[in-house]
């Protein structure tokens, strides 16, 4: 149920809209191309398995893990859409 002047749904749409915005940020972040054999990072040899499994793989499993954990992020989403909720 939705109040003031949103329709029915309203929220929902709007959860709906962060949700596919997010999944298509991480979309764009997949690598592409060609595989490397070596990992860009140290060096490492890439197995064949993860070049065949992820295509345009640049880094080794333990430089991925790494890497993610760096690019770990924070996001809050005001979904209440009030001043009152911004403040929090």
């Amino acid at each position: 149920m939705a109040g003031g002047w949103t329709g029915d749904g309203a929220v929902q749409d709007q959860i709906a809209h962060s949700v596919d915005d997010e999944v298509s940020r991480v979309r764009s972040l997949l690598p592409t191309g060609e595989s490397l054999a070596e990992c860009e990072e140290c060096g490492e040899a890439i197995p064949e398995a993860r070049r065949k499994a992820l295509p345009g793989v640049r880094l080794c499993v333990n430089c991925q893990e790494e890497h993610d954990k760096e690019q770990a992020v924070v996001s809050s989403y005001n979904r209440r859409g009030n001043k009152d909720s911004q403040l929090k």
